[in-house]
């Protein structure tokens, strides 16, 4: 058996036709940063700016989608052969700032992402990164893509679909 934990999985398919498209407020960075460059929010809200950190916003491990995908592509290999159950984290194992985030998003989307600083959330850490080693010397297997890569998919996949899947000819369903 296998357990595959995931941190902060962002980003959407190269192709921009599957991304993340979540009703009502985003819980989570990139597809929160997605609406406010492309204008469907007036700013993101950056929840403390006073940690111990390079520039006092908290550090995160955002993993590329399709780096998920092909974890979970690789570990269909590796079910067979092996007694007991095996737990791996998935992710690049550094970190980055949600203010390099936003610089990166910023430069994905050739927009300003405009953002206030405001109180930190209860429970939220300085940092939370994986330590994905163990899935490298198990399986030789390791992220490919980047921020940068992050923020460029989801990027594509707003532009063509700034309304999400509800507005766009490419609905799952096809209603429009």
């Amino acid at each position: 058996m296998l357990s595959l934990r995931h941190f902060n999985p962002a980003g959407a398919h190269p192709s921009g036709l599957l991304g993340e498209d979540p009703r009502g407020e985003p819980d989570n960075l990139m597809p929160y940063m997605a609406q406010v460059a492309s204008g469907r929010r007036p700013l993101l809200r950056v929840f403390g700016g006073d940690y111990p950190t390079h520039d006092g916003t908290a550090v995160r491990d955002y993993f590329h989608v399709m780096d998920t995908v092909e974890a979970h592509r690789v570990a269909l290999g590796h079910l067979a052969g092996s007694a007991g159950m095996r737990v791996f984290n998935l992710g690049v194992g550094r970190g980055s700032s949600v203010l390099d985030a936003v610089a990166a998003y910023r430069h994905a989307a050739g927009r300003e992402v405009p953002y206030e600083i405001v109180d930190r959330r209860p429970g939220d850490v300085a940092e939370l990164v994986a330590d994905a080693s163990a899935v490298a010397r198990a399986w030789g297997w390791r992220p490919t893509r980047d921020l940068a890569d992050m923020c460029r998919d989801s990027w594509r996949f707003r532009q063509l679909n700034p309304r999400g899947y509800a507005g766009s000819a490419r609905h799952p369903k096809g209603k429009r």
